[in-house]
């Protein structure tokens, strides 16, 4: 028993070590998890398959409010969605704000997060007109990591929602 709970012990010390801002209490982590919740289903505007979509990008990226992890492209990916800071200037533009203010916004704002998710993916789908490639899209310009991230977005979204998540074509429109 020692041991056991000497090694939790150990292993809890480690991962607040090395991830402080992700340290918070389970009724803390509960909540947050609640406002992103509810983000995702205030940017999906009532589409079911979008909202998934949102859900199945959230999965994989394993964001956080407050998260900016840099990548080895020193390019950093912001909050709850990893919204890439390669994206700041495009959403500063479109929104009419500075790019400060945007990435501020990506890193502490889980709705406008949310919100630029969508924005991305659906001009990515736009763009591709196909859902698939506009989910790779989402991640990477480059086809083989965009075809390895899809594949990876569609795992999450079985396990999320079930094998029958795609048994019903994925519509665009409701």
């Amino acid at each position: 028993m020692w041991r056991l709970l000497s090694s939790t012990t150990w292993a809890v010390t480690a991962l607040l070590a090395a991830s402080p801002e992700r340290a918070m209490a389970a009724p803390e982590k509960v909540q947050e998890e609640q406002r992103i919740a509810s983000c995702i289903r205030q940017a999906s505007m009532g589409h079911a398959w979008l909202e998934k979509t949102l859900w199945g990008l959230r999965d994989q990226e394993a964001g956080w409010i407050g998260a900016e992890v840099r990548n080895s492209n020193g390019s950093h990916d912001l909050g709850p969605l990893q919204i890439n800071s390669w994206w700041v200037p495009r959403i500063a533009a479109q929104v009419g704000h500075s790019e400060l203010q945007v990435r501020h916004w990506l890193r502490f704002d889980p709705c406008f997060n949310a919100e630029a998710a969508r924005w991305i993916f659906l001009s990515g789908l736009r763009a591709a007109k196909d859902y698939w490639a506009a989910i790779g899209l989402y991640h990477s310009p480059t086809t083989w990591r965009q075809r390895r991230y899809s594949g990876s977005v569609a795992r999450r979204m079985k396990v999320r929602f079930g094998e029958s998540v795609f048994h019903k074509p994925m519509r665009t429109r409701n």
